[in-house]
């Protein structure tokens, strides 16, 4: 433990420093010393401290399941559960998904770790797609947050399904390897076969999440932080003055989900309040979109997989998500 710890305490220093840093800030407005200061700069540290403090238990969630995929789950039980389909496997991983309550900042790690154990990149993608967009909270807060209307969390479900489903088989044709942009590094001192105890198998998980959660933290605080400054900087009120068709609708809602970089557990609700300035079309690409890619999460993945990748995946996400509600809207 010591050891993990005297490893990342130039990060560790470094995270708390700023985070320590951008609280007083938030309070500076109450001093008089600090007067002077740019509402603007205040409003850009209290954007992203409600960021951080949202991501972070989902990030220390994800961490604990990563640390637990990779002491209890063996490359033997990847080969049994994952069909060799490339179609099945898809299928099978979109649906474990959507029954996988997960956020998409903490859904990184697992995602990572379930690769690094033998788990295809296009069944890991789906997995990650579907866990945010899907799972049993975010089709529960959808319905309330639009006055308890199943339309809405039914058709979030069912066309988010299956534009992951699109996008998963995407993958599996377009790309070939795991894409990580570098090899997993396992302790092995801290790697304990089936037959150690209990106790020793639990203590190595604790340290495996350790090691991610301050792997994984720079770059969800670096996400956060540009997230808050775009969310500060961009004249939103100009943008959704140029929504009047469904194309520039469906392109302003999807540019702001994914800006806006909201937990997918609370974004119905932000969704909702824009329901009666854009259509339902434009409404689903922010519901849609924001869960699957947003900016905080691109910095993560990119700190995982190869930037080349992670892009190409961002524009095939896009692209298959406009043209499907571009289609979708043809049949509203």
């Amino acid at each position: 433990m010591y050891r993990i710890v005297r490893n990342h305490i130039i990060d560790v220093s470094g995270m708390i420093l700023i985070v320590l840093a951008l609280i007083l800030l938030s309070i500076s407005s109450k001093i008089k010393l600090f007067n002077e200061l740019d509402p603007s700069l205040l409003n850009l540290n209290t954007i992203f401290l409600s960021i951080l403090i949202e991501a972070l238990p989902f990030v220390l969630i994800g961490v604990l399941i990563a640390g637990a995929i990779q002491i209890f789950v063996t490359e033997e039980h990847i080969r049994r559960w994952i069909p060799q389909n490339k179609f099945f496997a898809v299928l099978m991983s979109c649906v474990v998904g959507a029954l996988f309550p997960a956020c998409e900042c903490g859904i990184v790690p697992i995602v990572r770790r379930l690769i690094g154990k033998g788990v295809p990149l296009h069944a890991a993608i789906g997995f990650m797609l579907t866990g945010p967009l899907i799972n049993p909270i975010v089709i529960a807060s959808t319905y309330m947050a639009f006055g308890n209307n199943i339309k809405m969390a039914g058709l979030r479900m069912g066309l988010g399904f299956l534009i992951a489903v699109i996008i998963s088989l995407l993958v599996s044709w377009l790309y070939k390897g795991n894409q990580l942009n570098s090899p997993i590094h396992i302790n092995e001192s801290h790697t304990h076969s089936e037959k150690a105890s209990f106790s020793k198998r639990f203590w190595s998980m604790l340290i495996h999440s350790i090691d991610e959660f301050f792997d994984m933290g720079k770059y969800l605080i670096f996400g956060a932080f540009l997230a808050a400054f775009v969310q500060t900087y961009l004249p939103a009120k100009t943008l959704l003055e140029a929504g009047n068709g469904t194309i520039s609708s469906l392109s302003i809602m999807m540019g702001l989900a994914y800006v806006l970089s909201l937990c997918s557990e609370a974004d119905a609700f932000i969704g909702a309040s824009f329901s009666s300035l854009f259509p339902t079309t434009a409404i689903l690409g922010f519901l849609i979109l924001g869960p699957m890619m947003d900016l905080k999460n691109t910095i993560m993945m990119v700190s995982v997989f190869r930037w080349k990748f992670v892009f190409g995946l961002l524009a095939i996400i896009i692209s298959i998500i406009f043209a499907m509600l571009m289609l979708f809207n043809r049949f509203l």
